[in-house]
């Protein structure tokens, strides 16, 4: 690069002349650069609106559910032998008694004798019966897996509703087999004495009809769970009871026959109040922002001002709001369920209305919001809209964005020809005050030289007089 010396003729700060020209030539791209910004700041309004109103929409997606605005309550006087939970179809304001008498489990049988290996020791060969139920059941045992793992492996590989283990049990001949019924339905007994000719011996089983003919009680007994609801006998072949209560989920963990659990079941007034207040904050994030998008400080001149897309928008909502809507409730308007709209477009709720609606006419309160039978009810009208303006194909904020990125397409080619010849046009001013520098040193060395020569003439003119 060329060393430079600005303005050493002329005086002239060359450098910040040139500097000041290229500002004033920069200006169009200066105004193309805050358009793009400008364009920038529009699509990321538009991307936070869309957030908005798919947040919205997700909000309300519950109460466009009958059964959350009919959810239920359960509370117990103890929760040490059961939980519960409730559906919509429960009974409000019902009470019962529960009493735990017995859980539900499995049968569960492990022989008495042990053996030294689970792979080494040999048991003989012949067949096992296996009896579940009043059916029973032969399982071949040959050489290839007369071991107690093998006599495992074909047990379960029988899929006859029993499976079995090995445990460990610390002792000399440590390994013992374990059988399990799949579920309480399932007893069993197993008989060895089909097996001969092998070094070990299974012994005895805690099995109804053990090994060889002894008999011994399972270790846990196939029982079915036994509860009484106020004094009515219930039995289940699971811990979990789906119909001993209608609308309830009885979930067993604790059996004390004699001591009873008092289960009430209420209307969940809370939540269901909770889920209409949901819907008040997500219309009022979108209607704010779009408020707060269209003005500045409190005028016009929003980065969204005079978009005709969002002031749509926010008519559309309004208008759902407000407008009545035919149902088989005695409710037709939001504003008796106690919103109520503000000067700044967005809702309030008033609390009393609200718990009043929902205590006296919760039927009426679902028909209006979730619709009944076929028929839907406003929320479904709300999620149809936003639905269709939150579509990743043809929403609000694709169409924008198309929009948008042409825009700042078509700038950045602008600004890319622009600085191409602003670039050129730098060079030429450098060029031109370069050439007037070197000019001006030209003009005043011939000065210097000039003025050299007349001195020296005078001077010799001036010596001669003399």
């Amino acid at each position: 690069m060329a060393i430079q010396f600005s303005g050493l003729a002329t005086g002239l700060d060359t450098s910040t002349i040139i500097t000041q020209l290229m500002n004033l030539e920069q200006m169009p791209i200066n105004r193309l650069q805050t358009d793009k910004t400008w364009y920038n700041s529009r699509l990321a309004a538009f991307t936070e609106l869309d957030a908005r109103l798919r947040s919205f929409a997700s909000s309300i997606t519950a109460l466009g559910n009958s059964d959350t605005l009919l959810q239920r309550t359960i509370k117990q006087s103890s929760t040490d032998y059961f939980s519960a939970s409730v559906s919509s179809q429960a009974l409000v304001g019902t009470r019962y008694q529960v009493e735990v008498v017995s859980l539900a489990q499995v049968q569960k049988s492990v022989t008495q004798d042990g053996a030294a290996s689970r792979t080494s020791s040999t048991f003989g060969t012949g067949t096992l019966n296996l009896t579940v139920g009043d059916t029973s059941h032969s399982i071949a045992i040959t050489a290839e897996n007369n071991s107690l793992d093998g006599i495992m492996q074909a047990i379960n590989a029988a899929d006859l509703g029993v499976s079995a283990a090995i445990i460990n049990d610390g002792s000399s001949t440590p390994y013992r087999l374990v059988l399990t019924g799949q579920d309480v339905a399932k007893t069993f007994s197993l008989d060895s004495s089909g097996l001969s000719g092998g070094t070990d011996s299974l012994g005895s089983m805690n099995l109804d009809d053990g090994f060889g003919g002894i008999i011994n009680p399972p270790v846990q007994a196939a029982t079915r769970a036994h509860v009484r609801i106020d004094t009515i006998d219930i039995y289940s072949d699971s811990n979990t009871l789906t119909e001993a209560i209608p609308g309830v989920t009885l979930n067993l963990m604790q059996a004390k026959e004699g001591t009873t659990t008092t289960l009430n079941v209420n209307l969940d007034q809370n939540s269901i109040t909770s889920a209409i207040k949901a819907f008040a904050k997500g219309y009022n994030d979108v209607i704010s922002f779009i408020t707060s998008q269209s003005v500045i400080n409190g005028e016009g001149g929003g980065v969204l001002g005079g978009d005709s897309g969002i002031n749509a928008i926010k008519r559309h909502l309004q208008s759902m709001l407000t407008t009545p809507f035919a149902n088989d409730g005695v409710l037709s308007t939001l504003s008796q369920l106690g919103f109520k709209t503000q000067k700044d477009g967005t809702i309030a709720v008033d609390d009393t209305v609200l718990s009043n609606a929902v205590g006296s006419n919760l039927d009426s309160v679902v028909s209006l919001l979730s619709g009944q039978g076929d028929g839907k009810g406003i929320i479904a009208q709300f999620q149809d809209y936003l639905s269709s303006m939150t579509n990743s194909s043809t929403g609000m904020l694709q169409g924008r964005k198309t929009s948008i990125d042409s825009s700042i397409k078509r700038i950045d080619t602008q600004i890319t020809a622009l600085q191409a010849r602003l670039d050129q046009r730098q060079k030429t001013l450098e060029s031109q005050f370069s050439a007037m520098e070197t000019l001006v040193s030209t003009l005043n060395s011939q000065s210097s030289y000039l003025t050299q020569q007349m001195t020296a003439y005078s001077n010799m003119m001036n010596s001669g007089s003399k």
